[in-house]
Order: C-alpha cells, then sequence, then structure tokens
C-alpha cells in the first residue's frame, strides 16, 4: 500500500507543479487504479468519477501536459462538396476554426455515406492521403469518417509550431496532447452535423497518432469508442514491462521529448516511481468503449506490455460492470495501420453501437499473463453495484 500524498485537484482547472520523481515511492507493479491519493482504495461505483478525474490530473500532470478544457466556439466552413465516382458517398472539405479570438483553423475531410437521409456512426482518424480502399469498407458499413492532418495541430518535427503552446502559452502540452485536442475539435464539429449519431462517435489513429487517440478517447466522454492501433510506448504499451526488443521510457524520449510534458523525462532510470502505467490510461475510458487493435510482429510497440495493460484496466471495467466494452485484437505482420485493423475496429463498433454478432475473439491473448505485475483485484469484486448500460451496447460478453 501506498499514497501519493498529494492532488492535483480537477482535471479541468490549471494544475499545480507536479512532485518530482524523486519524491514519489517504488511501485514495480502496475500502480493499482482503486487507489486514491490518501492511500485508500475505492468501495463502490459511484467513487469513479472523482477517481478518474484525480487519475486524469495525474496523467497530464507527469506525461503529456495540460490539454485546454475550453476551445471557444467552433466554426465550419465548407470549402468543397462532391460525389464520389465510385464510391456511394459525398466528400467534402471542412475548414474547422476555433481557439482564442478564433485565431486557429485545420482542415477536416469528410466521407460521408449517401444518402445522407439518417445519423450515421462516425469514426475520426488522421489523414491516410485519401485511401479509397478504406473509405470503401468504411463507407460501405454504413460510418462517416473524417480525416486532419495532425500537421496542421502540431508540425510533426522537432521544433515545429504546435498550436497549443502558441495559443494557450501558459501551458505545458506536448504534440500528443495537441494532437489529442485536434480529435475532440473534430467532435465538437461532427455534433453539429445533422448526418452523424452524436452517441455514436468513435476515434482511432495509428502509432503516434494511436497514442494521441487514447489520450483523447480517455479525456473526452463524448467518444463512444476509442482504437488505438500499434500505439506502443506512451500509447497502449506498458513502460514497467518492456521484453527485449521494445521501445522504453527512455528511447523515445530521447527521440522525441516533445511528444510529452517536460516533467516525464525525470522517470528515465526510475520508471518504476510513475504513479501510474498505461493501464490507468485505459481504465479512464471506463466505461465507454475501447479496443486496441495490434500486430504480433510489432516488438517495437511492444504487443506484449500492450496485453498486460489491457489486463489490468480490463478489471476495471468488469467492476464497472461493463466488461464487453474493453476488447484486444492482434494480427499477424507488423508496424502498420491496414485494412485486416480497419475490418476489426469496424466489427467492434457494430457490435459496440449495434449489438450485431462477430466472429473475431476480441478477448483472444497471445502471451502469458504476467500476474506478478497484477497483485490487486477489484474492491468487493463480483459485489459491487452496476451502473446502467449506454445505449445501443450488447449484454454478450466477448
Amino acid at each position: 500500500m501506498f499514497s501519493y500524498g498529494f492532488s492535483f485537484g480537477s482535471a479541468r482547472t490549471h494544475s499545480p507543479v507536479p512532485p518530482p520523481a524523486a519524491e514519489l515511492p517504488t511501485i514495480r507493479e502496475l500502480p493499482d487504479p482503486f487507489q486514491q491519493s490518501d492511500g485508500s482504495r475505492l468501495t463502490t461505483t459511484e467513487q469513479w468519477n472523482h477517481q478518474r478525474a484525480q487519475l486524469q490530473a495525474l496523467i497530464l500532470g507527469y506525461q503529456y501536459g495540460q490539454i485546454p478544457a475550453e476551445r471557444g466556439p467552433v466554426t465550419a466552413v465548407e470549402s468543397s462538396s462532391a460525389a464520389h465516382p465510385q464510391l456511394p458517398a459525398r466528400i467534402s472539405q471542412v475548414r474547422l476554426t476555433c481557439g482564442p479570438a478564433g485565431q486557429f483553423s485545420f482542415s477536416l475531410l469528410v466521407v460521408a455515406p449517401k444518402p445522407a437521409a439518417r445519423r450515421f456512426p462516425a469514426i475520426v482518424s488522421y489523414s491516410y492521403g485519401h485511401d479509397t480502399s478504406i473509405w470503401a469498407r468504411v463507407v460501405d458499413r454504413g460510418y462517416l469518417l473524417a480525416e486532419f492532418d495532425r500537421n496542421e495541430i502540431a508540425e510533426d518535427r522537432p521544433g515545429g509550431k504546435n498550436a497549443l503552446r502558441s495559443y494557450y502559452p501558459q501551458g505545458d502540452g506536448g504534440r500528443l496532447a495537441a494532437w489529442a485536442w485536434g480529435f475532440q475539435i473534430a467532435v465538437d464539429y461532427l455534433l453539429t452535423r445533422p448526418d452523424v449519431a452524436p452517441e455514436r462517435i468513435a476515434i482511432t489513429g495509428h502509432s503516434r497518432c494511436g497514442k494521441a487517440a487514447l489520450l483523447a478517447g480517455a479525456i473526452d466522454q463524448r467518444i463512444s469508442l476509442t482504437c488505438p492501433n500499434g500505439s506502443g510506448c506512451g500509447g497502449a504499451g506498458c513502460y514497467r514491462f518492456t521484453p527485449p526488443g521494445t521501445e522504453d521510457l527512455a528511447a523515445i524520449l530521447g527521440a522525441r521529448p516533445d511528444w510529452f510534458a517536460p516533467h516525464l523525462a525525470e522517470f528515465i532510470g526510475c520508471v518504476a516511481r510513475l504513479p501510474f502505467d498505461q493501464h490507468t490510461l485505459k481504465a479512464l475510458v471506463a466505461p465507454r468503449a475501447l479496443l486496441s487493435t495490434e500486430a504480433l510482429g510489432d516488438l517495437w510497440a511492444n504487443p506484449e506490455g500492450t496485453q498486460q495493460t489491457y489486463l489490468a484496466a480490463r478489471k476495471v471495467f468488469q467492476w464497472l460492470g461493463v466488461g464487453d466494452r474493453i476488447g484486444i485484437h492482434y494480427r499477424q505482420g507488423g508496424h502498420d495501420h491496414n485494412l485486416e485493423d480497419w475490418l476489426a475496429l469496424l466489427d467492434y463498433a457494430d457490435y459496440i453501437f449495434f449489438s450485431k454478432p462477430t466472429r473475431r475473439h476480441f478477448h483472444h491473448l497471445p502471451f502469458p499473463a504476467n500476474h506478478d505485475l497484477i497483485p490487486w483485484s477489484a474492491p468487493h469484486e463480483g459485489v459491487v453495484s452496476t451502473p446502467k448500460r449506454a445505449k445501443h451496447t450488447s449484454k454478450v460478453q466477448l
């Protein structure tokens, strides 16, 4: 048992400077997400919202930096719109403007199924360079797709412009926080569209954009389904469990320290002092849905460590009575966001949004479980009250 010995307060307010790593206790196993800042553990599911806010502030403070809760009014100007020549879809370019005094803007490409006579579930992703093979599958399944270029929000190069730092100079958000902010702005816009089902919005991203998608899904409760793909270190992977050949904290911060908050570098060489691991971030998604899509040959992205964080986060989902809303999917191959990953996402989205049965196994675990990493269990497991399910979710266990 340990105690953080401090509290960040509300996740929506500016957080105080967190204690340095040297003042934090060493935790060899994955930290217990049910343990509160004073050392006591949760006893009822009604306490989760408060605990969730505390953990969110902790993760933002140490790992990603602050993301402004207020984005200002988001305005949209459609610059072009036309029917696609091969697909039953309409392709539109929309310029979104927001931020202080409306100074910030970026483009969103929208692929909307035709005819637009009903509300469609929507998926937000980063730009694939007009990959019509993906578009075809998404539209065929009755989903609207919205894509943005992360470089318009924060240039993906050392020293490049970061909109969060430019327009909110008092903050410390890194590039992952900026890209997560971009997902949120896209959701702001989608919620104004008459052809989007507001309770059926999913987000996905690959690699660094998978890290940003997981962060956005963890902090934005309007997002119903989050799907990071091959997101690895700083995403769905694990800091404390890094088999040979996987990226660790020292490696990622040595290459791209600008992706993260400045405080994270304090934990190089003492990662066991982190008061959380990435299962904690995953747990923030609950009780909404989370799917991790991974490749067995993508060793750098730590597929085995991702399984460990999945198992730990699943305890929170099960405790909240939504164990069917967390899944993991592995395929053969390497570091890519390919059609198989997208089909897995669409199948899981159909299951979550429409209770459609699927033959996929979203609980298949290719690696042995490391029980030493997760010595804790949920409080009064199997006895706690269960919150009401959201609409359009299945009651069948995956």
